[in-house]
């Protein structure tokens, strides 16, 4: 059986395929090109979602019979809807509900799969989001991450760029800032599914490089999101983005940790580091990447194949991609270059 990976880019979707062989292949074809695909989810008929920083939500169509490879459709088009959209993600209680954060700050939902769209204004009313400022000039204030409660679809968490994140428990109606003690930039957050009240977030080191948290880039909460403790701060790196749990063991994580942008243009560059976690958080090591190859680069996005674990893939943000086949212990590059597509923002990973 092969593997079929999707992955977005700053313009459109790329596929990449291995034939059960170690046989790579780069599908030359761009999906929704001219588009910054910003994340790729998957409803419950298994359409792959396409998340566009510009036009909005876009669905993958399968009219041909050969699997996931044909078109792809709009289902608003016409009506109104989000437009820059920084992120998505499918109710696990019910797929045809989908949620997606927008630039600037915004919030909105569908319950039929994306035909029709809500705009729900409480996360825009918070009294802190009109004050909040993003460093680079041509992106607006946005929310970066969506996370529901496994336990309790009420409850929902939203991660704003660069204020903190905000909670609700009426489905995205209301909203209340949490600052317990996390940096102001969070970028990724993740919950054990047995487990709400504990949260994982991954950030940006805001508030580090300002002197004003204890942590760096990685952080736990252990009441639902109240108050947060740093993790991972033996490492010099401050800035993160993935944060990936594995689907069967939730205390294993997987991350990446770099030194903030404002380094990457110093010679040594990010200085990037992927790590992991297999006791909850407590404890972080380096897994061993061969980054040294390619030079100073950040792999960010990372993905599990959710049909064999062991396998983990991670791109760096100028297209190298490498995969690990014993959960992150070793690793090899993958003979595809996806440098032409431009940064790699997110992946999935199917078995054709």
């Amino acid at each position: 059986m092969g593997v079929v990976i999707y992955a977005g880019s700053d313009r459109g979707v790329v596929a990449i395929s291995e034939n059960g062989k170690n046989d790579w292949q780069l599908n030359e074809r761009i999906f929704l090109p001219g588009w910054e695909v910003t994340q790729l989810a998957l409803n419950g008929s298994g359409q792959l979602i396409a998340g566009t920083r510009g036009d909005g939500i876009w669905l993958q169509t399968d009219k041909s019979g050969e699997g996931r490879t044909g078109g792809w459709t709009k289902p608003n088009y016409g009506r109104p809807g989000p437009g820059k959209v920084h992120c998505v993600t499918v109710d696990p209680f019910d797929p045809d509900t989908i949620y997606v954060g927008t630039e600037p700050i915004g919030l909105y939902v569908t319950h039929d799969g994306g035909e029709n769209w809500e705009l729900l204004p409480g996360l825009r009313d918070l009294p802190s989001v009109p004050a909040i400022t993003y460093p680079v000039p041509s992106v607006e204030p946005h929310v970066r991450d969506i996370t529901i409660d496994p336990k309790n679809r009420d409850v929902m968490y939203a991660a704003l760029q660069v204020g903190y994140l905000g909670k609700s428990t009426d489905r995205g109606i209301t909203w209340k800032l949490l600052t317990g003690g996390i940096d102001a930039d969070v970028h990724t957050l993740v919950i054990p599914p047995e487990k709400p009240s504990r949260i994982y977030a991954a950030t940006g080191g805001h508030g580090h490089r300002l002197g004003e948290t204890a942590g760096k880039a990685l952080y736990v909460s252990d009441d639902s999101g109240e108050t947060w403790s740093p993790m991972a701060t033996e490492f010099y790196q401050d800035y993160a983005v993935p944060l990936v749990m594995h689907p069967n063991d939730p205390d294993v994580l997987f991350t990446s940790i770099a030194n903030g942008p404002p380094q990457w243009r110093r010679p040594s560059g990010a200085e990037a580091r992927m790590i992991a976690s297999r006791d909850g958080g407590k404890h972080w090591q380096e897994t061993k990447t061969p980054f040294e190859e390619i030079g100073p680069e950040f792999p960010g996005a990372i993905t599990i194949d959710p049909a064999n674990p062991d396998d983990v893939y991670v791109c760096t943000h100028k297209g190298h991609l490498f995969r690990s086949r014993d959960g992150g212990g070793s690793w090899g590059r993958l003979p595809v270059d996806l440098s032409k597509v431009g940064g790699l923002t997110d992946m999935m990973v199917f078995r054709a």
